[in-house]
Order: C-alpha cells, then sequence, then structure tokens
C-alpha cells in the first residue's frame, strides 16, 4: 500500500550527522522515589549554594518545588488547565479507533497504551471521545469495547488519577520510568497477557518526547520511539516544538536549578515535528498516515502506524475521505 504524507510537514532529513551522535549518554538517574516533599528536591539540591542553616535551605527548596516550572520531566501537578484536554479532541474523529479496528466482538478489546499520562485528565478524555461518552455517562460493556494502560513516571499524579477515575475497569493507571526497560517490560508484559496479546493496538504519546529528549539525550529519544514502535499498531504522537525546549530550560534557570543535562548538546533540533517522524519513519518501521493538525499551543497530532499493520489491516478509505471532506486529514497519496 502507498505511503500517506500530510501536506502541514516537509519531510525532510534534516538530522544528517546525528545518527553517529546516538552513542547512549550517561544519564544520571532521576527517577522519583520516597515521599511527595523529597521527590521534586532531587534536582534542586545540588543547586543550592552552601549558606545558611538546614532549615533555611529546606525553606528555600520547598519554596521553589511549588513553582509552576518545576517539573523536570513534565509531571506539572495541574497540566489540564494551562493544555486543556479539549483541543486535543476537536482534531481528533470520534469514530477513530472504531474505524481503524472494526474487528468482530471477540477481538475486543481495543487495548491502548498511554505513555506520560500525568493526573489522567487527557487519559479520561480520550476514552470517553472515543467511546461518544458524554459527561456523567457510564457504559456497562465499556471495558470489553475498549481498555487502557496509562502510566506516567510520578507516583502522586498516578495516584490521584486512580482516585479520580470514573471508569476503573476500563483505565488501569500504574507508575512506571518508561526508560526502565526491566521494569517496562515486565509490566508491560503483565498487562497485556491479561488479555492474550503481545502488543497495544494504539500508543499514546502526547507532548511527552521533549522531557525524553532532554533527560535522555538524543540516543533516548530514539531508542524511546524505538520501544514505542515495536509496542504499537498505531501510534499517535503530539511533539513539543523547539521553543518549548528552549523555554523549559529558562524555566528551570529562572529558579536556580541545574539545566538539563542534555540541551546544549543535542544534535537533534530545529522542527522537532520533521525529527520525529523521520526517526519512526526511516529508523523504526512505522508509517505516517497524516496529521490531524495543530492545537492553539501549536502541536501537531501525528498518526503512524506499523508498516507490516499495512499489509493486513489497511486504513479505512471511508475515514480518509471523510478526513479530506473536514479538512482533518490532510496527505498526499504517493
Amino acid at each position: 500500500m502507498p505511503a500517506f504524507i500530510p501536506t502541514l510537514l516537509c519531510i525532510q532529513r534534516t538530522r544528517a550527522g546525528a545518527a553517529a551522535a546516538f552513542l547512549r549518554p550517561q544519564v544520571p538517574d532521576f527517577r522519583f522515589r520516597g515521599d511527595r516533599e523529597a521527590r521534586p528536591r532531587l534536582m534542586a539540591a545540588s543547586g543550592k549554594q552552601a549558606t545558611g542553616t538546614v532549615e533555611e535551605a529546606s525553606a528555600e527548596d520547598e519554596r521553589r518545588i511549588l513553582e509552576p516550572g518545576a517539573a523536570p520531566f513534565g509531571n506539572f501537578p495541574h497540566y489540564s488547565r494551562f493544555h486543556p484536554p479539549e483541543q486535543r479532541l476537536r482534531l481528533l474523529p470520534p469514530e477513530l479507533l472504531r474505524r481503524l479496528f472494526p474487528q468482530s466482538p471477540e477481538m475486543r478489546p481495543i487495548l491502548g497504551l498511554d505513555v506520560g499520562c500525568n493526573s489522567g485528565d487527557l487519559s479520561v478524555a480520550l476514552y470517553k471521545h472515543f467511546l461518544s461518552l458524554r459527561d456523567g455517562e457510564t457504559c456497562s460493556d465499556a471495558s470489553r469495547e475498549l481498555h487502557f494502560l496509562c502510566c506516567d513516571i510520578d507516583p502522586v499524579l498516578v495516584e490521584r488519577a486512580e482516585k479520580q477515575c470514573p471508569f476503573p475497569d476500563a483505565l488501569t493507571f500504574i507508575t512506571l520510568d518508561f526508560m526502565n526497560q526491566r521494569t517496562r517490560k515486565v509490566l508491560l508484559s503483565s498487562f497485556l497477557s491479561q488479555f492474550g496479546r503481545s502488543i497495544f493496538d494504539i500508543g499514546f504519546c502526547m507532548s511527552i518526547t521533549m522531557w525524553i529528549h532532554l533527560n535522555h539525550g538524543d540516543h533516548g529519544l530514539w531508542e524511546f520511539l524505538a520501544h514505542l514502535s515495536s509496542l504499537c499498531r498505531y501510534l499517535l504522537v503530539e511533539p513539543q516544538p523547539w521553543k518549548c525546549y528552549r523555554a523549559a530550560a529558562r524555566r528551570l534557570r529562572k529558579l536556580g536549578f541545574h539545566d538539563f543535562d542534555h540541551f546544549r548538546s543535542l544534535a537533534i533540533r530545529g522542527d522537532m515535528a520533521n525529527q520525529i517522524v523521520q526517526i519512526l519513519t526511516q529508523d523504526h518501521g512505522m508509517e505516517l498516515v497524516c496529521c490531524f493538525g495543530n492545537t492553539s499551543w501549536d502541536r501537531s497530532l501525528l498518526l503512524f502506524r506499523a508498516k507490516q499493520t499495512t499489509e493486513t489491516h489497511p486504513m479505512p478509505e471511508s475515514l480518509l475521505e471523510e478526513g479530506k471532506e473536514r479538512n482533518r486529514l490532510r496527505f498526499w497519496r504517493q
């Protein structure tokens, strides 16, 4: 089947020479451990000058970690307040998953993986959107139609998500550092085995790529996308543009924190949407299906699929045609 390429993206190889830089960086272990108060001080403590009393230093650290920018992994405590789910939902056809996976009932549920789910607001919103559920509405068969595994590095946010989730039978929340290979394999395999599956039907990577990139470097981003593409038949990605990288580094410096270890040495930079497309399509065996457009904060929603999926499960023509009419799916057919 021919590839699909969105008109909004100029697919050019702008990262010449970057592959040669993919040597595994020495990444400090910033995984959160311990109680809520101790976790964020991992990055703040080393930047505190050795003056004043221990009590004064502790009080200053407590004040600084409550600042809006003190989230080195993107684990903002109130993320949905400034990036509401509705901005993504308006770009996504509610029938998308039913069109992508028109299987018989015995092939249900559709399995989704949401990486970097934060406190679960977007996870819940996506779930309701794809099942066409209104606020306050539930469906007794929902868990048989669609099931999400949602993970985040921050246990406090995961705990909040579990407590607030209106669909506990259909959305599973776990604390997971996705870059920890051993833990990732154990937890994801355990979930998939409950359904007799080896991969997820669709993965969601919503504004996560920058945080992986800043904390794990060029090779870390490449490796992260490799893992996702091997785990999912389809992948919906919302990459942060390069201006967000600069803003994140600026926030840390303003708060007196250490800069991201890899920020100044990144070879993969510039048009990050194109960079993500290049890595997934040229290195990891995926095909760009379409771009659903941009959110109000100027981030593209890109849908990919594994190339082997193309051979056995072609994209429904009806969805593509309707997308043309609504100007949601923009692409050229080669």
